[in-house]
């Protein structure tokens, strides 16, 4: 991974419909050894997918409502069974597993507070859980599904490249 890698991989998440050559121009590459390079970071996985950004209000999925849980459970089976269930919720966009008070923090996307609840009421008769509380966002502030490319290819973990 060097700095054209870098430049390639920036490029592709603001923008994965722009041409080979285009990329290639920005990065200063012709576009044949550009098109490689591409191609190799989506061999490697530096790139797992390429996607389109759905505008969340013309779907009808405004709210954002932050779902702390805690459980009793926590032994492996009970884990892969709530992944496997909260997976058939399309609502569910984010599921993590946590350090700390809270086990697992999901975020979800729904039309309204209304929604919401059937969502909720939904999940609480499908897994058991000790508890669950939701925070709904008034406004999102900062969003963005861009990575930052700092630290690719440091061999100091956590210190960014240049500083």
């Amino acid at each position: 991974m060097d700095d054209i890698d870098r430049k390639i991989l920036d490029l592709l998440q603001q923008d994965t419909t722009l041409s080979t050559a285009e990329i290639a121009s920005r990065v200063g590459l012709s576009t044949t050894p550009c098109w490689r390079r591409i191609q190799l970071l989506e061999q490697e996985g530096y790139i797992t997918a390429r996607v389109a950004l759905v505008d969340r209000n013309m779907v009808n999925v405004p709210l954002d409502v932050f779902v702390a849980i805690r459980t009793n459970e926590h032994s492996w089976e009970w884990l892969d069974e709530f992944a496997r269930l909260v997976g058939e919720f399309p609502e569910v966009v984010e599921l993590y597993r946590m350090s700390g008070e809270i086990d697992y923090l999901m975020r979800v996307v729904v039309p309204d507070m209304a929604a919401y609840d059937k969502f909720y009421k939904e999940l609480i008769k499908r897994v058991k859980l000790t508890d669950v509380s939701s925070s709904f966002a008034m406004e999102r502030i900062k969003y963005t599904t861009a990575l930052p490319l700092d630290y690719v290819g440091d061999s100091s973990k956590g210190k960014r490249r240049g500083k």
